[in-house]
């Protein structure tokens, strides 16, 4: 109720979306830890991969982590926001009908994710894989939500916005800004596009967006539940409010420019590189400021560990917190990064904050969230606290081994001996190794899962028990701070929309500073570097690379380090990578790097490799690859194909792009009739493995243009 004189006036919350969110936040957890648990099989044992093309670890990975991020993570920031703004600002949501539009189109959007990612319709962008329909559908739901938040905040009867509202502002305009930027791109067809940016324009524009994909989808609004559940559960006021000022502003702040910390020792250009690796060093100290406020609202009440474990989640996902923004600028430090990327210490770095961070505060806040949504107690607080001590072993053991062996891949790959040549010359030696701890991984992910199910029981119990009818809460909540808050800033929490307008320039500035000089490429390319194009066949062979995910594994990037050239040849420039679109310089290497790859084998070497990579690389864990020597190329598409390119700046001639499909063909009888010659099977010239042959015969060899 809000009393105002002598009025009193109730508030019917809208509660009902609040359990859609939650309901779906625990359906889609448990599509995505089940992809992320084959993925890991996969990796230590090569047969699960089936010889099934749509459950390959190349097509299965981008959909876990779509999946991870977009649906469960995504469905918990909207249960978690649905219910605590429309308290903290003492109003129903702005409108029910844009509640279940924004609710029932992104489980559409996710759907659709789950059945193009395994068909292979990808633009191999991290986090941005989904192709521009859906990319148009993500844009207009965005719309909708940011319409409903914001009409909500305009209708408000509390004045000012608390500090968890601040961190939700800054989520919603930043992501609309990220993706809109990000996902620019030309259709081909229904299913296919390119980007507009290319080479070192597309790795810094995607970098700046995968980057801050993980700070304004997975740290800030999850720091805005931070800051009203832990209160809420603890029964507390938030620890510090000046604090609470310093971490929003200089973490919204400093947070966009670390995107280029992704592309140390890359062809990104050296400014950017430094630029990157500053600010992602300077996120030390807001980030801690923030899990120090959370953990100190907690002061005095540690006894509730004891007696509410769900506290034991809040506790240990601001712990993971602090260790993931310790780490994250750890490994942006030049010298770090050179052993560290690539490797997997990046997956258990990665997953000590999805797993311990995003998923143990969604957990805490959905057992606080469901007996008030549906007016019961927990069924048992015993299962509480089993869940939390199988899921917290599953994490520790899914990172703990992924670090030792990122490490143990960091070394052996840059192991040089007196003669200084390399100690392990052959890739497999590093993969062999670490194989044991894929194992250990999986098991880790199990006993995540394990726990998982435990509390699904918990809460269909619990659900189980409640009241047939349950009325909408009528109650305002109040959650205050320990101090008298500053003037200034108190003021600038009455104007909603002052507030947003400021949030966005502060991720603006750093956007533009460090994206606007990579779109010149003519400044990085002198006209008498500029390389050739793919030819029709190359093309297509790449298209066909990127749709099997082969971009998960392989990176095409020679860093300039002793031990790289060594392995795989000079350096890699910005002019081999400018018609690229999109990039391929990736972010592990799970198998060797491909960037100097062409002419360095036969042509029936890569097609035996495809059909079992065993047969050339014994002991290799990746999968077999029979549908493309099963499967046409589409030749006709390609005319389409090189027509956009053209217009995308690449210099095609007129006659190769109208003659597109019969260049593609006669390159692939030259390719055929090789593979024919030496002991491969007839009639493969129409077939999708000599189009991919093809490609990676082109890696490196494309010289300047004439």
């Amino acid at each position: 109720m809000n009393t105002t004189g002598n009025q009193v006036e109730q508030i019917f919350y809208d509660d009902d979306i609040v359990k859609k969110f939650t309901l779906a936040t625990m359906g889609w957890a448990a599509a995505a830890f089940l992809f992320g648990l084959i993925a890991a099989l996969q990796l230590a044992y090569w047969p699960l991969n089936a010889n099934l093309e749509w459950i390959t670890f190349g097509r299965l990975r981008p959909l876990h982590t779509n999946a991870a991020i977009f649906a469960f993570a995504g469905n918990a920031i909207f249960a978690g926001i649905y219910h605590s703004s429309q308290r903290l600002l003492k109003a129903r949501m702005f409108s029910d009908t844009l509640s279940k539009i924004h609710f029932w189109g992104w489980q559409l959007i996710i759907l659709a994710a789950a059945i193009t990612l395994p068909l292979g319709y990808t633009q191999s962008k991290e986090y941005a894989e989904l192709e521009w329909p859906i990319d148009i559908a993500i844009t207009l739901i965005w719309v909708v939500f940011a319409v409903n938040f914001f009409g909500t905040i305009k209708k408000r009867r509390e004045k000012h916005l608390y500090v968890a509202l601040w961190f939700y502002i800054a989520t919603i305009i930043t992501v609309a800004v990220l993706h809109i930027v990000n996902s620019i791109e030309i259709p081909v067809s229904f299913l296919h596009s390119y980007p507009v940016y290319s080479g070192i324009q597309d790795a810094m524009v995607q970098w700046w967006y995968g980057h801050n994909a993980v700070a304004f989808f997975l740290t800030t609004p999850f720091l805005g539940l931070m800051y009203y559940y832990i209160p809420k559960a603890a029964n507390r006021p938030v620890y510090s409010y000046r604090l609470s000022i310093i971490h929003f502003w200089a973490l919204v702040f400093i947070y966009i420019w670390a995107g280029p910390h992704h592309l140390l020792y890359t062809s990104l250009p050296e400014w950017a590189q430094t630029l990157g690796m500053v600010f992602s060093i300077m996120l030390w100290a807001p980030s801690w400021g923030g899990m120090i406020n959370g953990l100190l609202t907690l002061k005095g009440s540690w006894h509730l560990l004891r007696t509410e474990p769900l506290i034991k989640f809040f506790v240990a996902a601001l712990t993971f917190y602090g260790m993931s923004t310790f780490e994250g600028p750890l490994l942006s430090i030049k010298s770090v990064s050179a052993l560290g990327h690539y490797t997997d210490w990046i997956v258990g770095h990665v997953h000590s904050g999805a797993l311990g961070w995003n998923g143990f505060l969604t957990f805490g806040m959905i057992y606080y969230l469901v007996p008030r949504l549906w007016k019961t107690e927990l069924y048992s607080k015993k299962l509480i606290d089993q869940h939390f001590w199988i899921g917290l072993t599953g994490v520790l053991l899914y990172y703990i081994s992924m670090v030792v062996a990122g490490i143990t891949q960091g070394m052996m790959w840059r192991a040089v001996d007196k003669e200084g040549q390399l100690l392990y010359p052959d890739f497999i030696e590093t993969v062999v190794r670490i194989v044991p701890l894929y194992w250990v991984r999986a098991i880790g992910g199990f006993l995540f899962i394990v726990g998982f199910l435990i509390m699904l029981y918990n809460i269909y119990k619990t659900i189980q028990k409640a009241p047939k009818a349950v009325a909408q809460s009528v109650n305002v909540e109040r959650t205050g701070y320990d101090e008298v808050s500053k003037e200034t800033h108190r003021n600038l929490e009455g104007m909603g929309f002052t507030f947003s307008v400021l949030a966005f320039l502060a991720i603006a500035v750093g956007s533009v500073i460090e994206i606007y000089p990579t779109l010149s490429l003519h400044k990085y390319v002198s006209p008498n570097q500029v390389t050739d194009p793919y030819s029709p066949l190359e093309l297509a062979g790449r298209d066909l690379y990127i749709k099997e995910g082969c971009y998960t594994c392989h990176s095409q990037q020679i860093r300039p380090i002793v031990s790289e050239v060594l392995r795989y040849g000079k350096a890699s420039t910005v002019e081999e990578s400018m018609w690229d679109r999109p990039f391929q310089w990736g972010s592990k290497r799970t198998g060797p790097d491909l960037a100097r790859l062409g002419k360095k084998y036969p042509n029936l070497w890569h097609y035996n490799h495809m059909m079992d990579p065993r047969s050339v690389t014994p002991k290799s864990i990746m999968p077999n690859y029979p549908w493309l020597a099963e499967k046409d190329t589409d030749y006709v598409v390609l005319r389409k194909k090189l027509s956009v390119m053209k217009n995308l700046g690449v210099p095609y001639d007129e006659d190769v792009i109208a003659n597109a499909d019969i260049h593609a063909q006669k390159q692939a009888q030259l390719v055929a009739a090789d593979l024919e010659a030496n002991g491969a099977p007839k009639g493969l010239e129409k077939k999708q493995i000599v189009a991919l042959i093809a490609y990676l015969q082109a890696l490196g060899q494309k010289g300047k243009a004439q």
